[in-house]
Formats: structure tokens, sequence, C-alpha cells
């Protein structure tokens, strides 16, 4: 099966997709902010073969996707991406999934674009920020030490990074916070399957000042009709499961599954399952 790379004109900037299979398309929303399509390596794409398109985005001034003013980079905007960039490419029907802040992106979308039909997968997301002042008490009872001051230091350097070699090192520096444990040798294997990765060092600059796009979304959840699926690691120190489940439980039908033996990477952690829950999700709704 083959990968295809285009831009995809959306008015103001050209966004990057990486497209595989044919199918029922779903677009994918990387974290970061100003990661790009690579987090997710070749562990959606078993999906493919189950008969959905992968349309993989690279969020506005990220990856290989325009830099359009810097005025534009935020939640809201990406979000009204997501509809603008279905048009754009012509798709009658699609399936949103976001995984970390791309779970932003996606949760805002279906906030914003409560008619859009089409079903919407968060995965690690929150609704609102204040869940993330969990972030630092996790981090105080974080073991081992060094990697715990590790993580620490990396979080310091994202509102000053400079290079592309900056950010891949915090990104480095960062990953045993987010597997459930630390040292997980399947930490090692997702940096060589993502190894592609273009790092957008301006971009997690912009977001490290501005509360990382400062989602606030929990008292508008009631509104949101369309289909949804809520995604939440057990033992997520960031995206705790808390939000998660507040997420479901605010929006009428929404599905709630919690990865007992996962944090923040689910599709890493427990990728057969990952899949299977998002592939089961999306073929009842077909």
């Amino acid at each position: 099966m083959t990968r295809t790379g285009h831009m995809v004109d959306i008015g103001d900037c050209e966004l990057y997709v990486s497209v595989l299979g044919e199918g029922y398309p779903i677009l994918i929303l990387h974290g970061g902010p100003g990661l790009d399509h690579h987090e997710f390596g070749d562990y959606l794409d078993p999906l493919a073969d189950a008969g959905y398109q992968l349309v993989l985005v690279d969020e506005r001034a990220s990856g290989k996707s325009s830099r359009p003013d810097s005025a534009t980079w935020t939640l809201a905007q990406m979000a009204a991406d997501v509809p603008a960039l279905a048009r754009a490419m012509g798709l009658q029907r699609h399936a949103v999934l976001g995984h970390s802040y791309g779970a932003f992106v996606a949760l805002q979308y279906a906030v914003d674009f409560p008619h859009d039909p089409g079903p919407v997968i968060v995965s690690a997301g929150l609704p609102s920020s204040r869940y993330l002042e969990n972030v630092n008490v996790a981090l105080e009872a974080f073991e081992p030490e060094e990697l715990r001051a590790q993580v620490a230091q990396s979080w310091e350097r994202e509102a000053t990074v400079e290079t592309a070699e900056d950010f891949a090192q915090l990104m480095h520096d960062q990953l045993p916070f987010h597997f459930a444990d630390p040292r997980d040798p399947r930490i090692e294997d997702y940096e060589f399957r993502t190894r592609e990765s273009v790092y957008s060092p301006e971009v997690l600059r912009v977001f490290a000042d501005a509360g990382y796009g400062g989602i606030e979304v929990e008292d508008k959840l009631g509104e949101v009709q369309r289909p949804v699926l809520v995604i939440s690691g057990k033992h997520d120190r960031t995206c705790v499961p808390e939000g998660g489940k507040a997420i479901a439980d605010g929006i009428p039908g929404a599905r709630f599954v919690l990865f007992e033996h996962s944090a923040h990477m689910m599709f890493v952690e427990e990728a057969d399952l990952y899949l299977k829950v998002v592939r089961e999700f999306l073929d009842d709704l077909r």
C-alpha cells in the first residue's frame, strides 16, 4: 500500500497531508504543539488495511505545512482548519482523530462545529486547562529521580527552544514521563519509528507562552451532537483520565474507554487494543 503526500490549499495557508489507503477517511491530528504527522509513525497503518483512508495532517505552521501569520496559530483556528481541509479535499464524509494537543483541536472542532456529522475520536485529551494543574503533582512523584529532573528541565526549555535539534532532544527527554513504565523498552522503538519527524520550535515557543492553546470547552460539551469516542490512559500524567471521563460525561452518548496499562502513549503501549477500539467505534457507525 502506497503512502502519498501533498499540499492542500485551505485559504490562508497550505496544509501538508500524508495519505494511506482507500475508503472512509480519517483526518488524523498530531500533538505537540509543533510536532508533525510522523508522531504516529506506522502505528495506525493497520486501519488502512481495514478499509479506512488515513489522512495524517501537519497542522498549520507545523511539519511541511506553510507558515501563515503567527497570529493565526491558535487552537480555534486549527479547529476551523479541520472542516476547511475536508472541503478543500472534497470529502463528503470523514472522521477526525486527534491525540494529545491534536485531541484539543479535535474537541474544539466538535464544539465549534456541532452540526458537522462526522464522528470524532479524542485520544488523550482534556476539556479544560485546569486539568493540567495535576502535571506538577505527578512530576513531584515521578520516579526515578534522575528522570524527574530530566523531564522538568525539558519543560523549562520549551519556551525558549530555538532549533529542530533542540526540540527533538527535549522530546527525547520527556518521553519517559509519557509512558506508564518510564523505562519501557518500546520508547527506543518509538523514537526509531518516528525518526523522520519535522519539528517546529517556533510553534512550540508560541504555545508554551500561551498555555498550550487554552482549551476551555467544559461548559459547551452538551452542545455536541455527533458520535464521540474518548480514549484515556489510566496512568497518563499530563492529560489525566479524569479529564477524559469529564469529556465523555459531558457529551450526550459519548463512549469512554480507559486503557488500564497505558499512560499518554496508548497507541504505542497498547497498540493492538487501540486499533481495535478505534476500528470498532468507526465500524459501528458505518
